[in-house]
């Protein structure tokens, strides 16, 4: 028997692969996947639409495969890129992110598609969860970054998320996501 989780991303699948939009999981399932412990029912992709598909498009592809917007207010949907739903089966919550040009276009160029029980999910990298994950820079996003880096060890291109976060910083005015970073690398080491 399936997880509530994967029930919800073979729907998922099937109404973003079926409407030929790309799409990729991150946040806390894809941390779960790169070696994070921790229990969280939130679901979270970014998706990228195709030439012409418009925000409602998107939305009424998800409903014909069991999902609900939570909210239906289209202003919403554009001030915040978001497209909050919920599985009917499962009553998870899922978040659609509507990406952006930039960071997101180097994100989709480093997918993996990992099967999961039957279902194949496309999912960021471990390098690029870790990048968004101190980005966001929460207590729980750092802790996150520490079990992928402990789970991948020498196996992650840690100069992809060192250049990467370089230039995140330079652009966001910030001088803080490099040392954030090398601090959980100091102790992902002495686990």
């Amino acid at each position: 028997m399936r997880s509530p989780v994967v029930e919800l991303l073979a729907d998922l699948v099937l109404a973003l692969d079926g409407a030929r939009v790309p799409w990729f999981l991150f946040g806390a399932q894809a941390a779960i996947l790169h070696g994070a412990a921790r229990l969280t029912a939130d679901v979270d992709v970014t998706v990228r639409l195709p030439d012409g598909m418009s925000n409602q498009a998107l939305a009424e592809a998800l409903e014909r495969c069991r999902f609900q917007r939570r909210v239906v207010d289209p202003t919403f949907i554009e001030r915040t890129r978001i497209i909050p739903v919920v599985h009917l089966p499962t009553k998870l919550p899922l978040d659609v992110v509507l990406a952006g040009p930039g960071l997101e276009d180097v994100f989709f160029q480093r997918v993996q598609t990992r099967e999961i029980d039957g279902v194949p999910v496309r999912l960021a990298s471990p390098e690029d969860i870790v990048i968004m994950k101190v980005l966001a820079g929460r207590p729980k996003d750092l802790e996150d970054v520490i079990a992928i880096l402990t789970a991948h060890g020498d196996d992650l291109d840690q100069r992809h998320i060192e250049a990467t976060l370089s230039t995140l910083e330079d652009a966001l005015s910030q001088n803080d996501l490099l040392p954030a970073f090398r601090q959980t690398v100091a102790t992902s080491r002495r686990h």
